[in-house]
């Protein structure tokens, strides 16, 4: 099922038919609230140029707006509290959250604001919009799989997605790092972030 429907700017305005509206498309329309239990934001980074590390922000929250007649109009917004940070090892959480990285205490938070939406092919989407990290702004785009719809055992209607996106994280002024004795340095400015999303859909209002 497709979540953006792309129109076809090849046929004459006057000539076009309607397109039809998938029902079951058209019925995912409103607004959606991520529940983080069921949801992870991680990223992937390259450690001593021989392994990587994984690491996941365990404090986010964020809300959808899924407009299923135009999906284009959709939007998502995303806040990640960067104290969260976890990658197994409390001393490395702590530098990461440091001033030499992400200097939590200064900027607590990493934001993203939608600002496009586009269908790439079947269920597979791309959403750009703003990734502020620290105090830079910057765009970022990510790869999305729409993995569809369902109610869960207590009656919510929830919405699943899950991406991907690979940023420089010099972009954002991320850029310490140490030298390595046989060559390299000891972190990638390569990051892989990661997003594994579980949407609650907001109860329509009472008439």
């Amino acid at each position: 099922m497709a979540l953006f429907n792309r129109k076809n700017n090849n046929v004459p305005a006057a000539a076009a038919p309607a397109p039809a509206v998938d029902p079951a498309l058209t019925a995912l329309t409103g607004d959606y609230t991520i529940d983080p239990a069921h949801s992870s934001i991680g990223f992937t980074v390259r450690h001593a140029m021989v392994t990587n590390v994984h690491g996941i922000f365990s404090d986010h929250e964020g809300t959808l707006k899924l407009d299923g007649s135009d999906p284009a109009n959709s939007t998502a917004s995303i806040d990640v509290r960067i104290a969260s940070v976890n990658t197994g090892i409390a001393d490395r959480d702590a530098h990461l959250a440091s001033g030499d990285f992400f200097d939590a205490e200064k900027f607590p938070l990493m934001t993203f604001r939608s600002t496009k939406a586009e269908q790439l092919g079947g269920d597979a989407y791309r959403i750009t919009g703003d990734l502020t990290i620290k105090d830079v702004t910057r765009p970022l785009s990510i790869d999305l799989e729409f993995n569809g719809s369902a109610t869960d055992v207590y009656g919510n209607e929830r919405v699943g997605f899950e991406g991907s996106a690979t940023i420089l994280r010099s972009d954002w002024g991320l850029t310490w790092n140490a030298a390595l004795e046989t060559g390299g340095v000891m972190v990638s400015d390569k990051v892989k972030l990661t997003f594994d999303i579980s949407a609650v859909k907001a109860a329509a209002p009472q008439a």
